[in-house]
């Protein structure tokens, strides 16, 4: 690799979170049967004309605005011309010439701190095609037509990411900054973001660029950099036998983690884009984007920042919030309510992020910041063990309740250094004679069994730390 400089730039597709299509009133909603969602525009049948969508275009300058990008007016749609058997029109709807988004900068953190910006070309607007089907037949593939026609968003980058490893972070930057922003969900599972990867390599010094090659549909960050890295093994290969490389496309196998051909690569020219004579230019008002200007929401680098500054919280936790917008209002939340910041951010991140996973990933928290924080007040103040407050969260979580009244409910209240906790303890030890001999004849590791026991006989009521050092004193 010290011969050679690797060059990636990304295309990525972002399906924007509109109610219906680019240029029809069809829906978008994901998982309807086949061809339930395909009205005569995404049908292509005569005499049918598409209208765009201003939500879409609204969209698409929110996200302009947010990375500091020129908004141009008018953009204008063209007709990117190729056939295939999910594209009725034999063209697909985009932009070429005169794009809604131009320019900007993505602010990404690689995984060692440092932080790298990457210049955008540019976002333009375009309709996603639909969808073969291959599993239904044996020997056809029937043509799912419901996605055609959905509003992409496709961000292209300057060829200046420099590995796998870059390219990966900046697909999670990019992907952070949409959903953030709310003009794409990021579902990658459904293919609401995905890329395109390009990738070449030259002699290390020089300034010219290698031969590209395209890896199409790549759906996850792991295989981004799973894929590009497969590549520049092979075209580094390719080029010391000296061979040649050649421009095309290729798609990513996830089972073998491989690259295989699929094509040669078009060119511009290739799909002889014209104005599309059907959508008059769209002229973007000053009023809509001072508008939108004025909405926006702190990016999730700039969040991060915010919060290790203003609560004294590890990056790693404060970027842990930052990528999920509403976890760190909900953690701002709980702070003002009284909480301590460390000890909210820990249990914010950590335990309610595995309960709202178990709870089919709703955003809605059915526990307000008030009831946490009041909570975590218990905690700090020793009222309640660790182990006892997961018990009473999750009781607050499913049953409602504030934390005194559930604490006293459930009889997790914590209990001191007295009698009761040595009488536990007392009780543990002379139901496993055999592990005290052994511990006192030098196995210390069974220090934890014991513990587990008094905690299991208290049911939580101790802290492990006070259970620790009273087992200590009566092994001694």
């Amino acid at each position: 690799m010290t011969d050679w400089e690797t060059v990636i730039g990304l295309e990525i597709h972002a399906q924007l979170s509109t109610q219906s299509k680019l240029f029809s009133a069809a829906s978008t909603r994901y998982g309807a049967e086949p061809n339930r969602q395909a009205c005569g525009v995404d049908l292509a049948l005569p005499g049918v004309l598409p209208v765009a969508n201003r939500d879409a275009v609204r969209m698409a300058v929110r996200f302009g605005l947010a990375i500091g990008a020129r908004i141009c007016s008018p953009c204008v749609f063209a007709r990117k011309n190729y056939f295939y058997p999910d594209l009725p029109r034999g063209y697909q709807i985009s932009q070429y010439e005169q794009p809604i988004v131009e320019g900007g900068v993505i602010e990404m953190e690689l995984s060692d701190g440092s932080r790298r910006s990457i210049d955008l070309t540019r976002a333009h607007l375009e309709e996603d095609a639909g969808k073969l089907l291959h599993e239904e037949y044996a020997s056809e593939s029937a043509v799912d037509l419901n996605r055609a026609g959905v509003p992409l968003m496709e961000i292209v980058s300057e060829p200046q990411l420099r590995s796998p490893e870059e390219a990966s972070a900046y697909m999670r930057t990019l992907h952070g900054i949409v959903t953030c922003l709310g003009v794409c969900d990021g579902n990658l599972e459904q293919g609401s973001f995905r890329c395109d990867a390009n990738i070449s390599l030259r002699p290390r010094g020089e300034t010219e660029l290698g031969v590209k090659v395209e890896i199409k549909n790549i759906n996850s960050f792991r295989f981004v950099e799973r894929a590009l890295r497969y590549e520049q093994q092979r075209q580094i290969e390719v080029l010391e036998s000296g061979g040649t490389l050649v421009q095309e496309t290729r798609q990513y196998d996830a089972g073998s983690h491989c690259t295989r051909p699929m094509r040669e690569k078009e060119f511009a020219d290739d799909y002889r884009y014209f104005p599309d004579p059907d959508l008059l230019p769209v002229v973007v008002e000053e009023a809509m984007i001072e508008e939108l200007a004025a909405s926006l929401p702190e990016l999730p680098l700039q969040l991060k920042d915010r919060l290790v500054d203003q609560f004294s919280l590890s990056p790693e936790m404060a970027t842990q919030l930052a990528q999920t917008r509403y976890l760190a209002q909900y953690f701002e939340a709980v702070v003002q309510a009284g909480a301590d910041p460390m000890l909210a951010g820990k249990w914010v991140t950590g335990v309610l992020a595995q309960m709202r996973k178990r709870d089919q990933g709703s955003e809605d928290i059915p526990l307000s910041a008030e009831s946490l924080a009041g909570l975590l007040q218990l905690l700090a103040a020793g009222e309640v063990s660790n182990s006892a407050a997961k018990t009473v969260l999750e009781s607050m979580w499913k049953e409602g309740g504030e934390a005194e009244a559930v604490v006293d409910r459930l009889g997790l209240r914590q209990v001191g250094q007295g009698e009761e906790l040595d009488q536990w303890v007392e009780e543990v030890l002379a139901a496993h004679p055999d592990e005290v001999a052994q511990y006192r004849g030098g196995k210390t590791k069974l220090l934890g069994f014991f513990v587990g026991q008094v905690m299991k006989a208290s049911q939580g009521k101790v802290e492990p730390q006070q259970v620790n050092e009273r087992l200590r004193d009566k092994l001694q």
